[in-house]
């Protein structure tokens, strides 16, 4: 299949602006007119069959108003993560694999333009003075930009994609990634209003999961969420606040952080705080909060296991505050009622392998019941829940 050159990509495209720059706020149609203009003048005399000129509108329709070479990616829903490593090298996961796209940018400005847009479509800013950024594109998926002189192989772009129809606990069951004695059991844990983190790898399905226990909350509760980069999608909320970050920038903005937001969420009258992903000194608010009579909060973690999310959650208290480790561990057991952990599995699904209640504090340290295990291919329930006040209040 013939492809356009750069070249001529180029002029047509600079052809086309010249048309645009004095048009003011166009329609799609009237921006697809344009093009087709242009590419009559240079096409109507040379041997391009109707689907190559449909291809070659596309691609400069994509230029100009769109992501360039990224959107037939973002179109297609199979694409879970898109990797830019410079303008020359694209990959996607697809299936749960990656693959190189044999693609590459026409130039770093190309690609750079890309990434402005990016940014200015969440009120972001990147540039060589703040190289680092986490963003996110209209429709929730997740992007992480890394510019030089940090990248040393050119602008990095890393964009994690969600499905566009949130996943249900009734499609997580479909998929394997939970029994349904265990789902019913954690049904009954987010109604009775318990405290509950999920934890996991990169990847392992955490932001997901979260959305789907979400589904679970009674729709007259007052939500807030808070995150770095809104990407939560909560079923059924109607008394829904969303909350976000926001980065430092050159006009002087002061930066917002999730440790802000946490504290001001408290004036806001929430039934339930959902912190998306705790990373550092946010920890120590959200137990804070989880501590105060803000019971049914949910978060996510980053972790290799339950044992080591629960000493991560030190070390991000740590950060925050100079505390004793008996205080920050009696903080814990007292503010979390219940760890999830998840896994990517060899064969790229993604499991509940865990769901442990933290049944106290002794002797400096947290005990932990393991409720639920994930062991010869299958999530079994291998003691029962101690602590049951919250349960026998709703359910009897």
């Amino acid at each position: 299949m013939r492809s356009i050159s750069n070249d001529l990509k180029n002029t047509i495209i600079s052809e086309t602006l010249e048309t645009l720059d004095f048009a003011g706020n166009l329609s799609e149609e009237e921006v697809y007119a344009r093009i087709d203009d242009v590419l009559l003048s240079h096409f109507e005399r040379k041997a391009f069959s109707p689907f190559e000129i449909k291809r070659f509108r596309e691609e400069i329709f994509s230029s100009l108003k769109r992501m360039d070479i990224l959107q037939q990616y973002l179109d297609d829903e199979d694409v879970t993560e898109i990797m830019i490593n410079g303008k020359d090298d694209i990959f996607i996961e697809k299936y749960g694999r990656l693959f190189k796209t044999g693609k590459k940018f026409d130039s770093n400005k190309k690609l750079n333009d890309v990434i402005q847009q990016i940014v200015a479509g969440c009120n972001r800013s990147v540039n060589e003075a703040n190289p680092i950024v986490d963003a996110r594109l209209s429709d929730g998926a997740r992007v992480n930009i890394v510019l030089s002189p940090v990248a040393l192989n050119g602008p990095i772009v890393t964009i994690r994609r969600f499905p566009k129809e949130p996943i249900t606990m009734e499609k997580l069951l479909a998929l394997g990634s939970i029994n349904k004695e265990a789902a019913e059991f954690l049904k009954r844990l987010v109604i009775s209003k318990y405290n509950i983190f999920i934890s996991g790898g990169t990847g392992s399905g955490k932001t997901t999961f979260l959305n789907a226990l979400s589904q679970f909350i009674p729709k007259e509760e007052r939500i807030i969420t808070i995150e770095d980069s809104a990407e939560l999608q909560l079923l059924n909320a109607e008394n829904l606040v969303r909350l976000e970050t926001r980065n430092s920038n050159i006009e002087g903005c002061d930066p917002i952080t999730i440790r802000d937001l946490i504290r001001t969420s408290l004036r806001m009258r929430p039934e339930r705080i959902i912190v998306g992903e705790v990373r550092g000194a946010e920890a120590l608010d959200m137990l804070q909060a989880m501590n105060t009579g803000h019971d049914g909060s949910l978060s996510t973690g980053h972790a290799n296991s339950t044992n080591d999310m629960l000493k991560r959650l030190e070390t991000m208290v740590l950060m925050g505050m100079d505390l004793p480790l008996e205080a920050i561990r009696g903080q814990i057991a007292g503010g979390i009622d219940v760890i999830i952990h998840l896994s990517r599995q060899r064969d790229h699904s993604r499991k509940v392998v865990e769901i442990s209640e933290i049944e106290g504090f002794e002797n400096g340290q947290i005990v932990l019941n393991k409720l639920f295990q994930y062991k010869n291919g299958e999530l079994c329930m291998i003691n029962e829940l101690i602590h049951k006040e919250k349960l026998m209040k709703v359910f009897n």
